[in-house]
């Protein structure tokens, strides 16, 4: 096979195993092949030399198309035939595009291609590639008398007509094909029923329609299989987020290696065949059967299945891929473990849960990534124009579409498709219902990983969803412990099933279109009554329900982040009727009436540019970034806060003394308060500090020296402060961390009256030590003597 080549366009990748997968379809003919040709040019030559080696060896093909009448059903009646085919062979000649009934052919072939995910093979005889791409040379000249022709036509349906072929000329020639340039015809013709015929056996599997970006992730697995290298059983993993493309590249390592293994199974669909009542049996007897072709192996109930898979399996070399496993049931079902295959065996698990990858012990897990932002225009630009770039006059639309999708193939193709020969009002029309609703198609893919965890996760997802993506980790723990949930291991399981990352700063993040489904799960609650959902974030939301104090029971969480130059106004009242109401978040929100009035049960209140405040029972309370709040709270009201956070207060000259009474205080963070000068006293009376953050406090001199009764504080940052000394107190501090301690480095001690005594009894201990040297010393130079002395009077005695 000869790919055709032409520097003005590259041709599309071809993916690993057949060119392109065929989708099965309803209408049945009992062709195999659809051989599309110009008659004049070569209905007695090469396409009857072709035909007749194709039906020489076994090929049905369907070759008279101009023998069938062009009618107002023709184009059905051909359709249903390409359809029927699983192959489709394209003669292009020299005069080819001068017929219309061969243009219009094309262009049945090249959609059957996009929807039915047929084989289209392009045949360029004695034509350039390029020619036929770029309708340029013999084409050109048929293009023009096409264009012609136009004037004495409707002008509109001409273009369209004229545009379509162009297009499907286009997309044919850039797919790999055969190009006879200098061979025999013979061995041409050959070479062309060789590949038919392997395209007609091979058990490959069929990939994505337009494989983008395949073959490098497919490079990255490979070398961790180690295929043929030594005879040990390898499990690799593939993990991540639904749509991600993990059975796509699975299937292309199966194509990959498919002859390397005498016997091999991929196990499509585990998680939905397994919902079945006899689902695992069903299974279970699949690998069996594939692995052991021909025979075929029942089992009868899924105990037994184990002990089969383990006794006819563990000596023979095979290659397994378990698609979609999300259960430890269908591990052991299954019986996925090194000893149930023979040496040399190579195990391929693609999963949404991490967490059952580790069960195995797997060698190695590799995360499915997105698309960048390259691959994903292209992947999107060959579903939505059949090109690999988008059309002039939607570029800036498609990098909208592509920016939405984030990288995701599943979503690229199936807005590429659904976008594919739509007017740019269309376009415009489609973009702005994903920002208010996201696409089903979509969704429902995505909902799978939601659907599989319990209630308590997906409380969490949504809270994250709504509310604290962007947000430190530990903080977010900090805020779902207060509102009842056992966040650490909860976040912790989101984590394993890609619904949540981290990123390197520690912060919460997720796909923006797992965003979105989680805040349309909220939204379905009650698509047209916001003030009955659980959460409300979206600003048009919240502001409607503020304002018409609207609020009901049913919402257990808030946010409304507005600009510093927004005017609006709104009651405490609002909130009267929140009753289950624990998180609320208000950015630059204005206020009026009493802050008594929020719910009893609020557990995080988070108020930024907020000017003054009474506030109730919280356990953490964020007023960062408040420019004008002058006065700080009334700690007494406020017995069970844990976190204080006023980062950015710059108006802010002094604490309440108050927060002594704040038994409980774990964390007070003032960075940046520039106007602070000093803690109350009785702040240092608190036992339970472990983090006190002054950094950026310009103003602030002087620690007092009882800080060493904060018994608990292991983190103290002072850096950027006024400090220049501090009490040297700070060095009995035992739990104070020394990695915590910045900005202490160099600074002086304060206690100065203690340091002459330290001295003088420095000069004492030394003094003592001296004399006990001398003393040494003496003793040895004695002991000597008196030895020197011993053995003179034993040698005079001796003479």
């Amino acid at each position: 096979m000869q790919a055709s080549s032409s520097s003005s366009s590259p041709p599309v990748p071809s993916p690993l195993g057949p060119p392109s997968p065929w989708k099965p379809i309803k209408y049945r003919t009992s062709y195999d092949v659809f051989l599309s040709f110009r008659g004049e040019d070569t209905r007695r030559t090469f396409t009857d030399h072709l035909y007749a080696a194709l039906d020489h060896a076994g090929v049905v093909t369907f070759r008279d198309a101009e023998g069938l009448r062009w009618g107002e059903n023709i184009a059905e009646k051909l359709m249903q035939i390409i359809e029927g085919c699983r192959i489709s062979l394209i003669v292009f000649s020299e005069k080819y595009a001068d017929s219309r009934w061969c243009l219009e052919e094309l262009v049945q072939i090249m959609e059957c291609r996009r929807i039915r995910r047929q084989l289209v093979f392009p045949i360029f005889y004695h034509v350039d590639p390029s020619h036929v791409r770029n309708q340029t040379g013999s084409f050109a000249h048929a293009f023009q008398k096409y264009e012609e022709n136009m004037l004495s036509e409707k002008q509109k349906e001409g273009t369209d007509k004229i545009a379509r072929w162009k297009a499907a000329l286009r997309g044919a020639a850039n797919l790999v094909g055969f190009d006879i340039a200098d061979r025999h015809e013979a061995e041409f013709i050959n070479s062309i029923v060789d590949e038919i015929c392997k395209q007609l056996t091979n058990t490959y599997l069929n990939l994505a329609v337009y494989p983008v970006a395949i073959h490098s992730r497919v490079d990255d697995i490979c070398k961790c299989l180690g295929v043929g290298l030594d005879d040990d059983v390898r499990m690799v993993g593939i993990w991540g987020m639904g749509g991600i493309g993990k059975t796509t590249v699975a299937k292309a390592i199966y194509n990959k290696f498919y002859l390397d293994f005498d016997s091999r199974c991929f196990l499509a669909d585990v998680r939905e065949t397994a919902k079945d009542s006899n689902g695992k049996i069903v299974l279970q007897e699949r690998l069996l059967s594939d692995v052991l072709k021909p025979i075929k192996i029942v089992v009868g109930d899924v105990s037994r299945g184990v002990n089969v898979i383990k006794e006819r399996l563990g000596s023979k070399k095979v290659l397994v891929i378990f698609d979609d496993v999300d259960h430890e049931d269908q591990l052991h079902a299954l019986d996925i473990s090194r000893d149930s295959f023979g040496p040399g065996s190579r195990l391929i698990i693609t999963t949404r849960d991490r967490h059952l990858l580790e069960l195995l012990k797997v060698d190695t897990i590799h995360l499915a990534q997105e698309m960048n932002e390259e691959e994903a225009l292209e992947l999107f630009s060959w579903h939505a124009f059949q090109n690999i770039s988008p059309n002039e006059e939607y570029v800036e639309f498609s990098r909208r579409v592509v920016a939405y999708c984030g990288g995701l193939p599943l979503a690229l193709e199936v807005l590429g498709s659904f976008l594919f020969g739509r007017s740019i009002g269309d376009w415009n029309s489609t973009l702005k219902k994903l920002e208010k609703i996201p696409d089903g198609r979509i969704q429902s893919r995505l909902r799978i990983s939601f659907d599989a965890i319990d209630e308590s996760q997906r409380n969490i997802f949504l809270h994250i969803c709504c509310f604290f993506i962007g947000m430190d980790k530990n903080y977010v723990i900090q805020i779902l412990n207060s509102y009842g949930f056992p966040a650490e291991i909860e976040i912790s399981v989101l984590l394993q099933r890609c619904l949540v990352t981290v990123s390197e700063k520690n912060k919460l993040m997720m796909h923006d279109l797992l965003r979105d489904m989680g805040r349309e799960v909220v939204r379905e609650e009650s698509p047209k009554r916001p003030e009955r959902r659980s959460r409300l974030w979206h600003q048009e939301d919240v502001t409607v329900v503020l304002t018409d104090e609207s609020g009901t029971e049913e919402t257990e969480g808030l946010t409304l982040n507005l600009q510093r130059s927004d005017s609006v106004s709104f009651s405490t009242e609002a909130f009267r009727n929140m009753k289950r109401l624990k998180l609320l978040q208000l950015n630059h929100v204005k206020l009026t009436g009493d802050c008594d009035k929020f719910p009893k049960k609020l557990s995080w209140l988070c108020l930024r540019g907020f000017s003054a405040q009474r506030l109730g029972k919280l356990e953490i309370l964020n007023l960062s970034h408040s420019h004008y709040l002058r006065q700080s709270p009334d700690f007494s009201q406020l017995p069970n806060l844990q976190y204080l956070i006023l980062k950015d207060c710059v108006s802010l000259p002094k604490i309440d003394k108050s927060i002594g009474l704040v038994s409980q205080l774990a964390l007070l963070n003032l960075k940046g308060c520039t106007m602070l000068k000093d803690l109350p006293e009785d702040f240092y009376k608190l036992l339970s500090v472990r983090t006190l953050v002054l950094s950026g406090c310009s103003r602030f001199e002087n620690l007092s020296k009882d800080i060493e009764n904060m018994i608990s504080l292991k983190t103290l940052v002072i850096s950027g402060t006024g400090i220049s000394e501090v009490p040297s107190s700070v060095d009995n501090m035992r739990n104070l961390d020394f990695s915590s301690r910045q900005g202490l480095s160099g600074l002086k001690r304060c206690d100065e009256t203690s340091r002459p005594r330290l001295r003088l009894w420095g000069v004492i201990s030394f003094l003592r030590w001296c004399a006990l040297l001398l003393r040494s010393v003496g003793a040895m130079c004695l002991d000597a003597s008196l030895s020197i002395r011993k053995a003179a009077r034993r040698v005079t005695h001796g003479a």
